[in-house]
């Protein structure tokens, strides 16, 4: 008996389901509402595309998983995405001072564009798996009942005109990755099946980011961050310069609502970078060549959905990525997450095959343990900035962020709780690995050197700088 799967989405979370999905099914059928472009071109449906997006080693890894043989990291590189060591090849201030640098790198992850990205998942998932197709259409709720999904219910094509009759396509599976749009809850309710819990911390995070040519000369410029303080009782503010393809440098800045949000226009944006805790950023941008305007955008919130402590969960039905939980994008989560998800469906169906009873329910489950870890680091944090809607912190969100700060203070000057932080952070690990012995004699230990009085930076970084720094304050 052939079976077919219909995936929501042909954003990243999408087609990782698909190629999870091709190897159990016999049809895959991807249903998207936006023109997909032939190349890397930002599109619609992927509201924070155009800010920095970091690609952890964990969700690189789960993405090699799910496309094996393919190469992910190669072709990611062969189109202009960078490597960037965790130890080596970052220059990072945090609420602690700066962290050092160390010769041992620690993991790398990949930057790019989101909309590479996107592409090359999207372009090999379709070299590979020829089971898989993309239909272009609008999903407008679920076929079935609150016990098994049947398919979805579409409207094809674009639809401009409104004369599109709506249509049911049938499905054994249905995995819903429409990303922080989706429609899910009111789809469940549809099938009878209500009280879906949702949570949101929303500290009002506003993202601006401007693209610039990479100045002859600073190719090899570290990445360079300077983080938002969530403790200092004041809004907050960052800002990030970080290499993607093109020859290009890809600025963002990020501030939280009560004044520490980014201006849209190109002078205000530079005089932002020189007004956080370092000019560094603003230093680097003011020699540089700008190309294009400032974007800016504000969906940015912390909203999760508990589908997984439902009583009721239909069978045939998963829900992976955004459609789930969306991150404060800072930390750089929400694309690992969902490929991370995606394994966790391909291992279920390597299990017990697609229509194994209470496949879907466990999918639900084992998703939403990779979505927790990376909730409790993002809202941990983001409770503690002032004006935040939705939570304020308790005991144990205080007792946390002590443990991790004290750690973070130990990793500027110990490379074992550098490498406890680089471990959870690439999301190789979860967050017990910050409880390993290791770990906690780091974090007892406390610094072991005085903190850095300026950026780590090489004296050929230095001199890059001062090249570049048009602004007259100097490398500090």
């Amino acid at each position: 008996m052939p079976y077919r799967a219909v995936v929501v989405g042909a954003g990243l979370a999408g087609m990782l389901a698909a190629a999870a999905l091709s190897a159990a099914v016999d049809e895959v059928v991807v249903v998207e509402r936006d023109d997909l472009p032939d190349g890397p071109a930002h599109r619609r449906g992927v509201p924070q595309g155009r800010h920095a997006h970091l690609l952890m080693p964990g969700g690189l890894e789960a993405m090699e998983e799910l496309i094996p043989g393919a190469g992910v990291r190669e072709r990611l590189l062969e189109a202009g995405a960078h490597e960037v060591a965790f130890g080596s090849g970052m220059v990072a201030w945090t609420a602690q001072g700066w962290l050092r640098r160390w010769r041992d790198g620690g993991p790398r992850m990949v930057t790019c564009s989101r909309a590479l990205l996107d592409w090359v998942v999207r372009d090999l998932v379709l070299e590979r798996f020829p089971r898989v197709r993309i239909e272009r259409g609008r999903a407008e709720g679920l076929a079935g009942s609150a016990a098994r999904v049947t398919g979805v219910r579409i409207v094809p094509g674009t639809d401009d005109d409104g004369t599109a009759a709506e249509r049911e396509l049938a499905a054994d599976l249905v995995v819903e990755a429409s990303g922080r749009g989706s429609r899910i809850t009111a789809w469940l309710e549809e099938l009878g099946i209500g009280g879906v819990r949702e949570r949101t911390i929303d500290v009002g995070l506003v993202n601006a980011t401007r693209l610039y040519r990479t100045p002859e000369g600073a190719e090899d410029f570290p990445l360079t961050v300077l983080q938002a303080d969530p403790y200092g009782g004041r809004p907050g503010r960052s800002g990030m310069v970080l290499p993607i393809e093109g020859g290009r440098w890809m600025v963002s800045l990020a501030g939280t609502r009560g004044g520490g949000e980014p201006p849209a226009d190109a002078e205000s944006f530079l005089r932002y970078t020189l007004d956080l805790p370092h000019p560094i950023v603003g230093q680097l941008i003011s020699g540089a060549e700008p190309l294009g305007d400032v974007h800016v955008s504000r969906s940015t919130k912390n909203t999760r959905r508990y589908l997984e402590r439902l009583r009721t969960w239909p069978e045939g039905l998963m829900v992976l990525g955004d459609a789930v939980a969306t991150f404060n994008p800072a930390y750089g989560q929400g694309m690992s997450v969902a490929a991370i998800g995606a394994v966790e469906l391909r291992r279920e169906l390597e299990r017990g095959g697609p229509v194994a009873p209470g496949l879907a329910r466990r999918v639900q489950r084992r998703a939403a343990r990779v979505v927790e870890a990376a909730w409790a680091s993002a809202v941990g944090q983001d409770v503690f900035f002032p004006q935040v809607r939705g939570g304020r912190p308790n005991l144990a969100d205080r007792l946390v962020s002590g443990y991790s700060r004290r750690l973070t203070g130990s990793a500027a000057s110990s490379p074992g709780a550098a490498r406890a932080l680089w471990d959870v952070t690439s999301m190789r690990t979860g967050p017990s690995r910050l409880l390993r012995p290791d770990a906690l004699l780091a974090a007892l230990a406390g610094p072991l050197l005085p903190p850095l009085a300026g950026p780590p930076l090489t004296p050929a970084e230095r001199k890059i700088l001062a090249e570049l720094d048009g602004t007259g304050g100097g490398t500090g």
